[in-house]
Formats: structure tokens, C-alpha cells, sequence
């Protein structure tokens, strides 16, 4: 992502960053810039959080961790891990900042498991008079449901506190070439075999390419691989999710037993993520719709295939957080990875979006979507709460760019 400040800004302390506020007309909050459209770009002020990236403690008695909003979470993991515990959950990488996934409703993976806004308990931020204000679960809850995920329009955050639980160790095996049929037939039960269940496919033929199994382990030897999943067979060596592509940066698998924190991603920490240079869109499917979603996607492959790296399908739980793309309702993400090709992608995602529009597919806030502010408005029941609560507490529009004017107001 290019970003078009006139201004930047990296505050060391919150000082600074009280006094950027209280100078400026438009400020906008970075996180670690992935993103693929212009949530978190404007034309003015932009404040890095770079800066911000300290573990402020551990409560044991509330089972939570506070920390600064810059700071990542493959950051936040290791450290995490050593005291004895562990987060609900992880995205694919680890790389992100742990405010801007919150702020985006970004997820990873589970039955059962929200995503990673879920984890937040209570909140710290500057709002747009320069004041450090704090929201918790406990003692404000309608407004901290509306400001958790608050797309950097409720005001800059400053820290976080997560949930966490004891720390838990992990096992991945990949398997390859899913019959379509037996996903079909079995598309519940195949989603429930682990911990973190994803699904890789290019939609070119009848089956799925891939199935990641994450699963919680006590054993300290590999965890031995079924010899027959639904059809699919058992990877014998280590694979990244597109099939041409080395495996050297991606979480070991073949069933070796790790921390949590490197098994739920899929990328490791230590190496480059994903396979490069490429765009991101994403749409989220109540969990009712998901195979009928799933043969409409097939149905369109063939028109993907020029631009499409490739596709993966996740579930999350449903959450009370009025933003959140799985608000109210457990979803399945459909997500795609695109080549770097701005003209044709904006050519297939109507095509995409045509095909999940009847199932009310949610697109992710921080990627890549070319559906209206109408069209995305009718998906979330608590829309005009959230538009108020923007109204309140930053009346003047300090922290609106493009993004959220157009998608909440004009």
C-alpha cells in the first residue's frame, strides 16, 4: 500500500501524541500497513504507532495482557508463551499489528473461536480533544462494542488488554486434494477436525487443494496423519498454501508438536511473508450459507483464473461487536490472494461479489472490495449506532478520511 500523507508523524510518547492530535484538522493512525485499499490513508496528517510496542503487564487474577498498540503480534507471542500463556487465536501472519487487526476485525481460524477483536477486554486511546480515554467490556459495554472495532474513527488507540488463556501446544498436518463432493457432504465435520481448520483451493477443478488441520497436542512426538481424510491424502513433506511455492517461510507441519504461537499462523515470523507482491479482498459468509456459497464460487472459477494466486476458507465465530464482519453471526471467510493487477482484479470482484451477494456476504474491512456504502450499510444492524457514536466522539471528522466518509456518511 502507497500512502498519500502530506504529514507523518511517528510520536514516541503519548505526550506527543496528544499534542499531534490536539494540533492538527486530519490525523489518520497506522498501524503496520496491511492493508490493500485506503482504510488507513489520507491526503493530511498519518501517525505511526511504530513507536508505541511495550508489554505493559500481565493481570493473572483477571487472565489478561496489556500491551501498546504498535506492537505485533509475533512480538507480543514468544514473550507471551515463556509467562505461561497463550491468545484464543492467531491470524495467518503474524507480522500485523495487534490495534490495526483489532480495529478491522482481522481473524484467524475455529469452530467456536472469534476473531481476534474478540480477545479485548479494555482499551486506552487519545480521542479527537486530545484526552486519554479508557473503554472496557465491564463498564461500557454498548460503546465498547461499537469502539473495538472502530476502523481509527473513534480515536487513535493507545493500548490494549487481551484475554488470554494457559499457554497450549500444537500439532499442523496438510492435506492435499480434497474431493469437492467430500467437502460438500462432510463440509461441517471436515471444518471441526482441528483447533484451526483452512481450506486451499483456485477454483479450477473439483477439488480442494489443500486442508491445514491445526490441532492441540500433549505428545511430545509427531502426530500421525490419517490415511485416508475425506479422500484427501497426507502431505509427506512441508507446503506453503500455493502449490509452486517453497514452504521455507511457512509454520512446520507433518505433525510436529510446537507452541501455539507457531502453529497458528501460517507464516513464520523470521521470514518474508506470503508470496509477495500481491492484492487481498475477503468476504465472510454466515456459516448457513457456506455450501451453497461454495458451489456458487465454483461456478465462477474459470473467470478468476487469470488474476487468482489462490483462495482460502476459514470459520469464525460469531461476536457483539457492531463493526465486526461476523457480528451476530458465525461466517465462513472466503479469501483471495491476487496477482499484483490492480485493472484485472477490479475486473473479477464484481464477479465474486454477484456470486456471494444472495448469501449477504460481508467484505473485510481492510482489503480490497468494490461493493457500495449501500450495499455494505444493510450487512450490519448496528450501522447507524456506529455512524452516531463516530458523531460523538469526534463531531469535527478529526480522525475521518475518504474511507469512512464514504462508507458511513455520504
Amino acid at each position: 500500500m502507497t500512502f498519500n500523507a502530506e504529514h507523518f508523524h511517528q510520536p514516541r510518547t503519548i505526550e506527543e501524541l496528544q499534542e499531534i492530535v490536539v494540533r492538527v484538522d486530519k490525523l489518520r493512525a497506522l498501524g503496520s500497513g496491511h492493508c490493500f485499499n485506503n482504510i488507513a490513508d489520507t491526503p493530511f496528517h498519518q501517525a505511526s504507532m511504530e513507536n508505541f510496542k511495550l508489554v505493559v503487564g500481565i493481570n493473572k487474577d483477571d487472565q489478561t495482557v496489556t500491551v501498546e498498540a504498535g506492537l505485533k503480534y509475533g512480538e507480543l507471542c514468544p514473550w507471551l508463551h515463556k509467562q505461561g500463556y497463550a491468545l484464543h487465536n492467531l491470524a495467518s501472519l503474524p507480522h500485523i499489528s495487534i490495534a490495526g487487526a483489532c480495529a478491522t476485525a482481522t481473524h484467524g481460524s475455529g469452530i467456536g473461536i472469534g476473531n481476534l477483536a474478540a480477545a479485548v477486554t479494555e482499551m486506552e486511546m487519545v480521542n479527537a480533544a486530545g484526552e486519554i480515554i479508557t473503554l472496557s467490556r465491564k463498564k461500557d459495554e454498548d460503546t465498547f462494542c461499537g469502539a473495538v472495532v472502530g476502523l481509527g474513527g473513534v480515536g487513535i488507540v493507545t493500548k490494549l488488554t487481551l484475554q488470554v488463556q494457559p499457554a497450549f501446544n500444537m500439532a499442523q498436518r496438510v492435506y492435499l486434494r480434497l474431493p469437492l463432493d467430500a467437502l460438500l457432504k462432510n463440509f461441517e465435520d471436515i471444518m471441526a477436525s482441528g483447533y484451526s481448520v483452512s481450506l486451499f483451493t483456485d477454483w479450477q477443478s473439483e477439488v480442494i487443494n489443500q486442508v491445514w488441520i491445526k490441532r492441540v497436542t500433549n505428545s511430545d512426538g509427531p502426530i500421525e496423519a490419517e490415511t485416508d481424510f475425506y479422500g484427501a491424502h497426507s502431505a509427506d513433506v512441508d507446503r506453503h498454501p500455493v502449490d509452486d511455492l517453497t514452504a521455507e517461510n511457512c509454520t512446520d507441519q507433518l505433525g510436529i508438536p510446537g507452541p501455539w504461537h507457531e502453529r497458528l499462523p501460517h507464516f513464520r515470523m523470521d521470514f518474508v511473508p506470503s508470496s509477495g507482491e500481491e492484492l487481498q479482498s475477503e468476504y465472510f459468509v454466515p456459516a448457513e450459507h457456506a455450501k451453497a456459497a461454495i458451489e456458487a464460487m465454483q461456478g465462477i472459477g474459470s473467470q478468476l483464473e487469470p488474476v487468482l494466486i489462490v483462495s482460502e476458507l476459514r470459520s469464525i465465530a460469531a461476536d457483539d461487536l457492531w463493526m465486526s464482519t461476523c457480528y451476530q453471526l458465525p461466517s465462513i471467510a472466503f479469501h483471495f490472494s491476487w496477482n499484483l493487477d490492480p485493472d484485472g482484479v477490479i475486473k473479477v470482484l464484481p464477479i465474486v461479489e454477484e456470486a456471494l451477494r444472495p448469501f449477504g456476504a460481508r467484505p473485510h474491512w481492510g482489503k480490497v472490495y468494490t461493493m457500495s456504502a449501500d450495499e455494505v450499510r444493510i450487512l450490519y444492524p448496528k450501522f447507524k449506532d456506529f455512524r452516531e457514536l463516530l458523531n460523538e466522539v469526534d463531531p469535527s471528522g478529526k480522525f475521518r478520511n475518504d474511507f469512512l466518509q464514504q462508507t458511513f456518511f455520504d
